[in-house]
């Protein structure tokens, strides 16, 4: 016996409703290799190219533990997000089920908060890629690069799902097979098997300790690490529109654990083994990956990478875009935000929510290479940081308060099923309450990430009141054309009096 919560997802987010049913365009879904692929590579970005250097750096070789920790943290909200959505696939995804666990409020604050991080990451990811085609081709100015990227990854998402699935298939394979490059010589590399290779174990204790700087750094680091796992959740939303929606959930849910062992916390387990933690370079002048490579002795490393990061780049502003635009529509179809941006063409593409989310970007990119001292772009980049860590906190307690209302058939017959309900849904809902925590005691960059973040919470907050009237009065006056349309029923013969 499936689940059947006591208030279902909305119609217009169902998977029936916003997708043909089968045997009608179903070639315009989302195919099994690309959900395959979407998975695979949806958590690899610049973040883990780049970033990772400044971690280590900070941390030492104990980054590891952060990263372990962040991983648990992410997989223990993915379990919970696939036993509802494998339950219940929607394209709204975490949205809808927070309008149907906790109400519209929930819905209302985690939609738009998902949809302005998205806005801000597409805008972040068309100047990273506008810099490093300026790079290659200096006489081009880089808006110029950012703006033309904006104008194919829109036009990518447009024709189609299928269209989008595509191209994220083929950008997110580039990134497998560098990581899994990477990882393959590495470990020959580090046990002296690979020319110019040595055994280089030790490097995890010597040069300071594991923990080189105590403990707290590690603790510190899973508030920045924790952020370079978002995008975790696209693969499921993206399953929704598949040939299997059930399938391509369990499938995106079930094997993100050993995604983040492997490509994470392998890759910056290499790292800290082959190069001592710290003389691993600036990131800011040469990143981990590259300096790694060129250690490899593998020609031309810089060039390879520097692809490599502009493809991670590009599958992230195409899944950002595609993750916003769903967002959008589903935050449209519910009352939230403006009807007119439900609107989907025939292949069910919400085209007004494609477009809705790239003028945000596009706006952005303006503001930062017309007016770069204006602190707007900043403002808006450090005001979506905890993004990440209230979506999470919302799915726990979505999912809580979802399993409280399920009868004992109806848990019995959930696909997916959270383990050990409700303590691991309140263990990562405590946690992204330390996390927050340390982000304002840790210092001045964390401290304005969770301010400008709370700012734009009261935003939302001042807005909430005229929305929920709204949803009142469209609520109600649907209900009364339902009700007036309806047949009147024929009211029954008086039986015999009794005495």
């Amino acid at each position: 016996m499936k689940a059947n919560y006591d208030r279902p997802v909305s119609p217009a987010t169902s998977v029936a409703q916003v997708i043909p049913p089968k045997g009608a365009g179903k070639s315009k879904k989302l195919a099994s290799r690309h959900i395959t692929m979407i998975t695979l590579g949806g958590i690899i970005g610049a973040s883990l190219f780049v970033g990772s250097g400044n971690v280590i750096r900070s941390v030492g070789p104990a980054a590891l533990v952060s990263y372990l920790i962040g991983g648990v943290l992410v997989f223990l909200a993915m379990r919970m997000l696939g036993e509802m959505a494998a339950a219940r696939p929607t394209t709204g995804s975490f949205m809808e089920y927070a309008r149907v666990g906790l109400g519209d409020w929930a819905a209302y604050f985690v939609g738009w908060l998902y949809w302005y991080f998205w806005v801000g990451v597409i805008a972040f990811e068309a100047v990273v890629s506008g810099a490093i085609l300026h790079g290659w081709m200096p006489g081009v100015p880089e808006w110029v690069f950012s703006i033309a990227m904006m104008l194919i990854f829109t036009i990518t998402n447009v024709v189609s799902v299928r269209s989008f699935g595509e191209v994220e298939f083929w950008l997110a394979s580039i990134k497998v097979v560098a990581i899994v490059v990477f990882l393959g010589v590495g470990v020959l590399f580090a046990l002296g098997f690979w020319p110019g290779g040595s055994f280089s174990l030790p490097n995890l204790w010597e040069h300071g300790g594991f923990a080189p700087n105590g403990v707290w750094p590690v603790i510190a680091g899973v508030a920045i690490v924790i952020f370079s796992y978002f995008g975790t959740e696209i693969a499921v939303m993206a399953a929704a529109e598949s040939e299997n929606p059930a399938k391509g959930v369990r499938q995106a849910t079930t094997t993100v654990v050993w995604r983040i062992l492997l490509f994470f916390v392998g890759a910056v387990f290499l790292i800290v083994v082959i190069v001592p933690w710290n003389e691993l370079p600036d990131p800011q002048v040469e990143g981990p990956f590259v300096h790694v490579f060129t250690l490899y002795g593998i020609p031309a490393a810089g060039a390879i990478m520097s692809a490599v990061t502009l493809t991670a780049v590009c599958s992230v502003l195409n899944s950002g875009l595609y993750s916003a635009a769903r967002m959008f529509a589903a935050l449209a179809e519910q009352g939230y935000a403006p009807a007119l941006v439900a609107k989907r063409s025939r292949n069910g593409v919400p085209i007004a929510a494609v477009i809705a989310s790239t003028l945000g970007g596009y706006a952005a990119v303006i503001v930062n290479f017309a007016a770069p001292e204006s602190g707007i772009f900043d403002f808006i980049m450090n005001s979506a940081g905890l993004v990440a860590l209230f979506v999470y906190a919302f799915i726990a307690a979505t999912q809580i308060r979802m399993r409280q209302r399920m009868s004992k058939d109806e848990v019995a017959g959930l696909e997916l099923k959270m383990w050990l309900h409700p303590w691991l849904g309140i263990l990562v809902i405590v946690a992204v309450i330390g996390i927050v925590v340390i982000m304002v005691v840790s210092g001045d960059g964390t401290r304005t990430q969770v301010w400008t973040s709370l700012v734009s919470v009261g935003v939302l907050a001042i807005f909430w009141p005229a929305v929920r009237k709204r949803l009142a009065r469209v609520r109600a006056a649907k209900a009364a054309t339902e009700a007036s349309s309806k047949p009147a029923t024929a009211q029954p013969e008086p039986g015999p009096t009794e005495h």
